[in-house]
């Protein structure tokens, strides 16, 4: 199927001020399943230099360059039709087999550049205690411990629609049994984490539920030998197959905003975001 995404974002100002570069994570990855077929990117005021960069995890990033004039808005839309063909994400064999029960250890030529997804921060007692109970049930097999933690998060917690400010602690999360998809993902990366298996926060689009019809959504990716990365819905508590577009995806749960940046003046802000997803022909 052909999907369309219409992203906006518009910054009000009640004082003109002057903007510093912006960078916009708003160009689509790559993946073997889906296909760009056409993009297009309005920013006004008009930058006076737009660079197309590919960050340090393989992001397309743009870095837009301001004239250094007074102004009272700032508007971004990215409007990005996607090929998105069916895929089977569990049409993959573990090699070495020994990875299809946790814990298990990366071979030496990968576990080096899976070190920044394989960060404890997060993990906590509580949150270790989580998912050993649940690789306990599952006899510590690897990929049913993926399933059933996705679906244990989507099945008994509460969703909470909160767009703005950072993703909560797994803590808070584990603990009052809600949270938005961010801290879904960051809980479930968490988990991952406290049993060996490296992880990162992946921001993009899902189609087809209504709950996320109309915002950014967030779902978690995991390495796994022999497979690469795969990713793993706990909101929806499913696998990801070809609903979702991947805008970025980072070790961390809060580098991938669609717009950041910074201005000169003293002002009050505002924010007016729009997203529409279509399928089309």
């Amino acid at each position: 199927m052909n999907l369309k995404v219409r992203h906006s974002l518009e910054y009000q100002y009640n004082f003109p001020v002057v903007l510093e570069n912006h960078i916009l994570y708003l160009y689509p990855r790559f993946y073997p399943h889906q296909r760009l077929l056409d993009y297009t990117l309005l920013v006004d005021p008009l930058p006076s230099k737009i660079v197309k960069n590919i960050d340090a995890e393989s992001n397309v990033q743009h870095v837009a360059y301001f004239f250094r004039q007074p102004v009272s808005r700032l508007f971004v839309e990215a409007v990005i039709t996607i090929r998105s063909e069916p895929v089977n994400v569990f049409d993959f064999v573990l090699f070495p087999f020994e990875s299809s029960k946790i814990p298990f250890l990366y071979e030496n030529r990968i576990f080096k550049y899976l070190i920044p997804y394989l960060d404890k921060s997060d993990v906590t007692v509580a949150v270790e205690q989580f998912a050993r109970n649940i690789a306990e049930q599952v006899h510590w097999e690897t990929t049913p411990f993926l399933v059933e933690l996705s679906q244990r998060i989507a099945n008994n917690f509460i969703y909470q629609n909160r767009i703005y400010g950072t993703a909560y602690p797994p803590d808070d999360t584990l603990r009052d049994k809600m949270g938005s998809c961010r801290e879904f993902t960051r809980l479930y990366m968490a988990a991952c984490r406290s049993v060996g298996i490296a992880a990162r926060f992946v921001s993009g689009y899902l189609y087809g539920n209504p709950m996320q019809a109309h915002e950014l959504h967030a779902w978690a990716e995991v390495y796994l030998p022999g497979a690469g990365w795969r990713g793993f819905d706990p909101t929806e508590g499913k696998v990801v197959e070809n609903r979702h577009i991947s805008m970025g995806a980072s070790a961390d749960f809060d580098q991938l905003a669609p717009v950041t940046g910074s201005f000169l003046g003293f002002t009050n802000s505002s924010l007016i975001t729009r997203l529409d997803i279509t399928s089309v022909q």
